[in-house]
């Protein structure tokens, strides 16, 4: 199946560790060029392209806290998830958090429709101040649902 081009291509990015808070750097690729001396390696960045870059950026929208960018003009992108952190591992907070990320999701135009949003306390109930998240969403112009998750949110 042909990958919808309105899911588009992007710098692919790795997650380097995830101790406190995720950290990600640029990946890199690695491709061999013929030379007259034989061949060179050389390095590109990365990319993601179709699903996974949608994945991706679905990824950097909750974990950018909305505003943040309004200094480039883009005063909707992020979420709101940054202001549950401190507050306990409660049902009301994870309902907060899940319609922070429903209202995150909106935003991003290559969403067609939210299949489903899980925000859950870890399933062993420790650390308590993290819940788990699952996201499934439907692509535009595609019929079958990608998964996102589980990833942990710390509170």
């Amino acid at each position: 199946m042909a990958e919808a081009r309105q899911l588009l291509t992007d710098i692919r990015l790795q997650l380097r560790q995830q101790a406190w808070r995720p950290v990600y750097t640029v990946a890199t690729d690695q491709r061999r060029v013929p030379t007259r001396d034989g061949a060179a390696q050389l390095t590109d960045l990365g990319t993601v392209s179709g699903r996974d870059n949608l994945g991706q950026a679905i990824l950097l929208r909750l974990l950018t806290p909305r505003g943040e960018l309004a200094g480039l003009g883009h005063p909707q992108y992020g979420s709101r998830l940054h202001e549950l952190i401190g507050r306990p591992n409660s049902e009301t907070t994870r309902n907060l958090a899940k319609l922070h990320i429903l209202e995150a999701l909106r935003e991003e135009r290559r969403v067609a429709k939210v299949v489903e949003v899980a925000v859950e306390p870890p399933p062993d109930g420790r650390p308590r101040d993290r819940v788990s998240i699952r996201l499934r969403v439907v692509p535009l112009g595609e019929s079958r649902v990608l998964d996102l998750g589980p990833f942990t949110l710390e509170l």
